[in-house]
């Protein structure tokens, strides 16, 4: 709904206003994120239908709004519109966009945490050693920025032995990087440029398999042989790890892994890279 300059939002579904991540007097961009509305347990961004200057916070956080409702409004007269953007090339030249929240913030830190730039003192070990690091190996494979990885924050299952603080710093992805990305997509299109790509990661516990590595593995040869896509593997690692306690099976060995990677030959191409 629309009244002169003034665009109104209103909610989509029945539910309790949880935040607001702008007040009135704010200048904002089509599309961005203005606060969050819980229903069913869920919880949904409410969003920008429109450039300009957010005129009004029309309910309190925590009150009960139906669909339909009036929730708040924008001025998108061209004055304001001018505004936003000055505003929006501020903000753009000052960092990322949505770094000022919590919740946003603490979910790049920890996926920044398992980055190479981020573990100095793993990298320098590994190249004591005359060896490169996990993603880097990956990184070098496929195309530049096309790994779609699977699990980057899962950890060791041993929270019943070490401290969580402990376990995000010293088990990033719990030693094994894999996903979905592209080779040589400047010489093939679409799904004949994909491939699953893994590498157990030495600098986590001597690239040991564990209980969520495995889990990890276990999903990427199912879309492998799901999705018909060549696998490429690095290798090098330590074998089985006996030290994982938050389990429920008896052996470690209550996955799919060893079953579905031996179905995968003859299926799809597998390449194997082993070091060590």
């Amino acid at each position: 709904m629309t009244t002169d300059h003034n665009v109104a939002i209103t909610a989509e579904m029945q539910g309790t206003i949880v935040t607001w991540e702008v007040t009135a007097g704010t200048p904002v961009r089509q599309g961005q994120v203005l606060g969050m509305l819980e229903s069913m347990k869920l919880h949904h961004d409410i969003v920008a239908p429109s450039q300009g200057v957010l005129s009004a916070v029309a309910v309190e956080v925590g009150s009960t709004v139906k669909p339909g409702d009036v929730i708040a409004s924008i001025n998108a007269s061209s004055e304001a519109r001018e505004g936003s953007e000055e505003a929006a090339e501020e903000v753009s030249a000052s960092g990322p966009l949505g770094l000022d929240r919590p919740d946003l913030l603490e979910v790049v830190e920890r996926h920044a945490i398992g980055l190479d730039e981020a573990r100095p003192r793993a990298v320098e070990r590994r190249r004591e050693r005359g060896h490169r690091t996990a993603r880097e190996n990956v990184e070098d494979l496929i195309d530049e920025g096309s790994l779609v990885e699977y699990g980057p924050l899962v950890l060791a299952a041993q929270r019943k032995r070490r401290e969580l603080d402990d376990l995000i710093e010293n088990t990033p992805a719990d030693g094994l990087v894999g996903g979905i990305a592209s080779v040589n997509g400047d010489q093939f299109e679409g799904h004949d440029a994909q491939c699953v790509v893994m590498s157990y990661d030495y600098s986590v516990l001597a690239g040991t398999q564990g209980h969520q590595n495995h889990r990890k593995k276990d999903r990427l040869f199912e879309l492998a042989e799901e999705l018909r896509l060549p696998v490429v593997f690095f290798t090098e690692g330590g074998g089985g790890r006996p030290g994982d306690t938050d389990t429920g099976g008896v052996t470690g060995l209550d996955c799919y892994a060893f079953l579905w990677w031996g179905q995968l030959s003859g299926t799809v191409p597998m390449v194997g890279v082993n070091s060590g």
